[in-house]
């Protein structure tokens, strides 16, 4: 059986992109915090069911949370980077991206003291008018990225990208995108976040199978600590879509969870597909 990527994007729920207009950032550090928790509730869950995971981290949560992100590890998980402040890529010059991937990377290293290796672009935001980003994470030292979610959306989305493992560069970096499922056409998520909340349960394992078996590769699943938390605090003055799209069965997530991870056999990023022992 093929073993599958279980990635966790470590950020808060007042941290994700599309509360960006609602929360301002001088207010995180007044919000009731709820990532510490919900991550050791993950970790918990991972443990049961003997999987190992990345964990791409904020550096604002390491720098709040050390003994977290040393927990993490310790039981044997990758940690990666997820930026320090979750701007996406796309919203940051050159120079601001080179800063914020280099600055979460020297946290991290620094609060777990492993050498951290793959990044992720918040809401997957490298795309075809930023590729310069690429050349940005192998001058930071960073051996691969998971950035590229190879489908067409209104937030982010290559879909010409290649849909599994490849070099955007000359350099040696490799792009690992989200896992998409290609019928009539065009490519379909299949790398879980909000579609797999979404879909029920049967129709996202079927597509991971079929990934598995039809392309012969190793699917790259995604969520984040707050989707195992219903009781998270509502925001007020968002739009329909939004509030759709975060809190839409937040009820039903761990268990979908607990079934997944009984389901598929899950392993580390660098593992799969940098060859790690880790």
């Amino acid at each position: 059986m093929i073993k599958n990527a279980m990635t966790i994007d470590v950020e808060d729920y007042f941290q994700v992109s599309a509360f960006a207009p609602h929360i301002p950032r001088n207010q995180w550090d007044s919000l009731p915090c709820r990532v510490e928790r919900n991550v050791m509730r993950i970790l918990e869950m991972l443990d049961t069911h003997q999987a190992k995971a990345t964990f791409f981290t904020l550096g604002w949560v390491a720098e709040r949370y050390p003994n977290l992100v040393r927990e993490i590890v310790s039981r044997g998980h990758e940690l990666a980077s997820h930026g320090y402040g979750h701007l996406r890529a796309s919203d940051q010059s050159e120079t601001e991206f080179r800063t914020d991937v280099t600055h979460a990377k020297k946290i991290l290293e620094d609060i777990a003291g492993v050498a951290v290796s793959g990044y992720r672009a918040p809401s997957f935001s490298i795309g075809a008018r930023n590729l310069w980003a690429f050349d940005v994470l192998n001058d930071a030292g960073y051996r691969y990225s998971s950035s590229v979610y190879p489908i067409k959306h209104d937030h982010y989305g290559m879909p010409d990208a290649p849909r599994f493992a490849f070099q955007p560069r000359s350099h040696g970096l490799l792009e690992l995108p989200a896992t998409t499922l290609k019928m009539l056409g065009r490519n379909l998520p299949a790398s879980g976040g909000g579609y797999f909340r979404l879909f029920p349960y049967g129709v996202s394992a079927w597509m991971m199978r079929r990934v598995n078996r039809q392309d012969g590769n190793a699917c790259i699943f995604y969520f984040h600590p707050w989707e195992i938390d219903p009781e998270q605090p509502r925001q007020c003055g968002v739009g329909w879509k939004t509030r759709f799209r975060h809190y839409v069965n937040l009820s039903h997530m761990e268990g979908r969870m607990e079934r997944l991870l009984k389901d598929f056999q899950w392993d580390r990023m660098d593992r799969i597909f940098l060859g790690n022992p880790g």
